[in-house]
């Protein structure tokens, strides 16, 4: 079973620095029937302003995860972390016993684009972590790139969730072909671009709920930049 939720349908807040699509409930936006998707708490699709920027806050428990798509994110930490995320970088932040950190748009004069995404933890009290790494486009072209996971698997990410995230890219002739785990739940957000997924149609800001479903083909790409989560 598959269910559609279109990018006009979500949450949204305009700040003037922070232009916000929310696809799960979050701060002033709430909607009973988009809460959380299994360990999937926040899919927050962030566009900032040049000189804008979230302010020094803390967090708990929980693993924050940012895809960066246009531009660059300038982000600090008090565990010592400070680095400038870029298209292709993954940034992971476990916040546990508890953190705090900022993210500001890095440029003076261009937009940063970026997913914001929150699982639930599946251990709490853990020690705050952070971790970056980069993925090229080619290793998400025509095919699913697993970047982040539980156990860090082929040069992911480590999350603390009972999640796995891969990135793709879809275009023109390419067809991507995705094998689901028994009792595995699925959800797939357009990032940009369309694509379509299952012969549904989706685009930029959409996303799908899947259940009961064994076998994922993502095909008629245009310029479709998509992100595939497993969920137990």
């Amino acid at each position: 079973m598959m269910e559609i939720r279109r990018a006009q349908e979500r949450g949204h807040a305009d700040h003037g620095w922070l232009n916000s699509w929310h696809s799960f409930s979050f701060a002033d936006y709430y909607d009973p029937g988009h809460t959380r998707f299994r360990a999937l708490r926040v899919i927050n699709d962030d566009t900032v302003e040049p000189g804008g920027g979230f302010g020094t806050h803390g967090h708990r428990d929980m693993e924050i995860v940012s895809y960066v798509l246009e531009g660059a994110l300038a982000h600090k930490d008090n565990m010592g972390n400070g680095s400038v995320i870029r298209p292709g970088s993954v940034q992971r932040m476990s916040a546990g016993t508890g953190v705090q950190h900022s993210e500001f748009n890095a440029s003076s004069d261009e937009q940063v684009h970026f997913l914001q995404i929150w699982f639930l933890p599946n251990e709490i009290g853990i020690l705050p972590g952070y971790e970056e790494k980069y993925f090229d486009d080619e290793e998400k072209r025509g095919k699913l790139r697993l970047i982040a996971s539980p156990d860090g698997a082929d040069g992911s990410v480590r999350i603390h969730a009972d999640a796995k995230m891969f990135a793709g890219l879809v275009d023109g002739g390419n067809r991507v072909e995705h094998d689901v785990e028994n009792d595995r739940y699925i959800y797939v957000h357009v990032a940009r671009g369309k694509v379509s997924l299952n012969g549904n149609v989706l685009q930029a800001g959409d996303g799908a709920k899947i259940t009961g479903e064994n076998h994922l083909i993502l095909d008629q790409g245009q310029k479709a930049e998509v992100l595939v989560l497993e969920l137990w």
